[in-house]
């Protein structure tokens, strides 16, 4: 038995937000495209986002440094710039003298200086004299100056000591700054800490505009490999889609399909290679085809043709049989096996004919209404008779196969008569159990046996055309090896099925079951192919089946 299944592939659906995880999982699954497409996206985008990180990181780091180079060599500049005010003045003991030297010591810082952000504090006095103020700015105050800043720019005379800070706008809002403080002296008069502040903020425009430059450029680069993949892979994966395709036509029975060949690449080289094999298949098939013609016309001509003397000699010998009682014990034995395999023979021939009619698809049904369980059990009554000379019971359980099915009825009882007849000869003189069920979608006769049973390798083959489990058994009904193989054809132009259990030392059981309507039968089979029961679960089970005729009275089976 032959059991083909066919896989439906479902779509993926983008319509709701709802299937699309659903429809994400069917595309990575089931296309290459899609899938190679998402890895280098997500492979790219992960790439340029941490370069982006680290390029703004660096860009950030190396505009806060030059920044504050800046600020430090134009603070360092302007103060030297004071000093040497200081430094060439003379102011002497004269208050007014050197108020005004102090005053153009600050003009010179605030003309020198690119921050109008400075503030000065007296740090040490250097005479007994008048010593000038401090000034300051409305944009800095102490305040914003740390006790650790101030520390380090008295403690280390001469050198320049910086901090970051937030500096305050008229709009309640901040921006980034750095602060530069150095030492002012005034000679022999006092010195001062001089605080210069400079914003930061055009730098923090500068590194808002790059990053921005950096994401727009990164998200575009992105879009821009996303697209090259898909086009690169749909040109790759077109023809590997199209091979594909073509592959599962040319195995349907396409066979004059080929795929089309451009330029001389590797998938152009895939293209020859499977035309090529295209070609072979086909040659080779066609060559099958026509030996298969020329071995079914030669198996049915020299079936044909034997008819004529066989029909000629199988008179000849049952005229012999007739009279064998007259002949001497030897010849009489003779005359009877003569009859015997001349029989066989025409059975045989019978048999050849059939399968030469499967092969060519000339076989057709003669379709009338009929009941499964009343063919049943005619053929039980039938060959009861042979079952009594092998020791063997036959046993009939009919729940159900009752109301007619429309069925060829010749070739179910052949169907009967060989399972039947195969159970008695293999059934080792154990009960036959004949079974007859139906449901809403078929109707099933199973034939259970108790016998030596088959390995299930011996099985798969049961069905093979002059198949034997064990070819040194002699076979005690006469079969020809094709009554299986007739069989399971006759099953499949019903749309029927025929299938086998068999376990060694256990017994066989095979189960025929027909549609009630016509094509495939749908749903659970009426019977199961696997028995549930063993011989002694079955007890009374078994019983007569009670027939119905026409007019609905019960009619017991004779």
């Amino acid at each position: 038995m032959i059991a083909t299944t066919a896989t439906h592939v479902r779509a993926a659906s983008w319509r709701s937000p709802r299937t699309w995880p659903e429809a994400l999982l069917v595309d990575w699954r089931r296309s290459m495209r899609f899938r190679a497409t998402a890895i280098t996206l997500v492979a790219t985008a992960l790439a340029i986002l941490i370069t982006c990180i680290i390029m703004g990181l660096v860009i950030r780091n190396d505009l806060f440094e030059a920044r504050k180079d800046e600020a430090l060599h134009n603070a360092r500049a302007s103060v030297a710039q004071a000093q040497r005010v200081l430094d060439s003045g003379i102011a002497g003991d004269d208050r007014a003298t050197l108020s005004a030297l102090w005053r153009e010591a600050q003009n010179e810082l605030g003309r020198a200086a690119s921050s109008g952000r400075i503030v000065g504090f007296l740090a040490e006095n250097l005479g007994d004299g008048y010593t000038p103020p401090g000034f300051g700015s409305l944009e800095l105050t102490s305040a914003q100056l740390s006790t650790e800043l101030r520390t380090r720019v008295k403690e280390v005379p001469g050198r320049q000591a910086w901090q970051s800070i937030a500096l305050p706008h008229g709009d309640d809002a901040e921006s980034a700054g750095i602060v530069v403080g150095q030492l002012l002296r005034i000679p022999d008069v006092a010195r001062y800490d001089v605080y210069i502040a400079y914003d930061l903020a055009d730098a923090d425009e500068t590194l808002l505009f790059v990053q921005r430059t950096l994401w727009l450029a990164g998200l575009t680069l992105v879009a821009l490999i996303g697209v090259i993949s898909w086009l690169v892979l749909r040109s790759v994966s077109a023809p590997i889609i199209e091979a594909a395709e073509t592959s599962a036509r040319l195995a349907s029975g396409d066979l004059e399909v080929r795929l089309p060949v451009h330029g001389e690449d590797e998938l152009a080289s895939l293209g020859r290679s499977f035309n090529a094999m295209a070609d072979s298949i086909e040659r080779q098939i066609k060559e099958l085809a026509e030996l298969s013609l020329v071995q079914q016309r030669f198996v049915s001509d020299v079936s044909h043709e034997l008819r004529t003397p066989l029909t000629t000699i199988r008179l000849a010998a049952e005229m012999i049989n007739d009279q064998r009682d007259e002949f001497d014990p030897t010849t009489a034995r003779t005359a009877e096996l003569l009859h015997t395999q001349v029989q066989r023979f025409e059975t045989l021939l019978a048999d050849l004919l059939e399968i030469s009619r499967y092969d060519a698809g000339s076989v057709q049904l003669e379709i009338e209404a009929t009941s499964l369980a009343q063919l049943a059990e005619e053929m039980v009554e039938q060959l009861r008779p042979l079952a009594e000379t092998h020791g063997t019971e036959l046993r009939m359980v009919a729940p159900g196969g009752y109301s007619p099915v429309d069925m060829d009825p010749r070739r179910v009882r052949r169907v009967l008569r060989n399972l039947i007849g195969n159970a008695i000869e293999h059934g080792e003189g154990q009960p036959v159990v004949v079974t007859v069920d139906s449901n809403q979608h078929a109707v099933a006769v199973g034939v259970r046996d108790f016998g030596m049973g088959m390995r299930p390798e011996d099985a798969e083959h049961v069905f093979d055309r002059f198949w034997r489990a064990d070819p040194s058994r002699k076979r005690t009904i006469g079969g020809t090896g094709l009554g299986l193989s007739i069989a399971l054809g006759d099953a499949a132009l019903h749309g029927g099925t025929l299938q086998v259990w068999s376990e060694l030392g256990v017994g066989s059981n095979f189960v025929l079951t027909i549609p009630r309507t016509g094509g495939e039968a749908a749903g659970q089979g009426p019977i199961q192919v696997e028995p549930p029961e063993m011989l002694a679960d079955l007890g009374n089970a078994t019983q007569p089946i009670v027939l119905r005729r026409s007019d609905g009275e019960r009619e017991e089976p004779s």
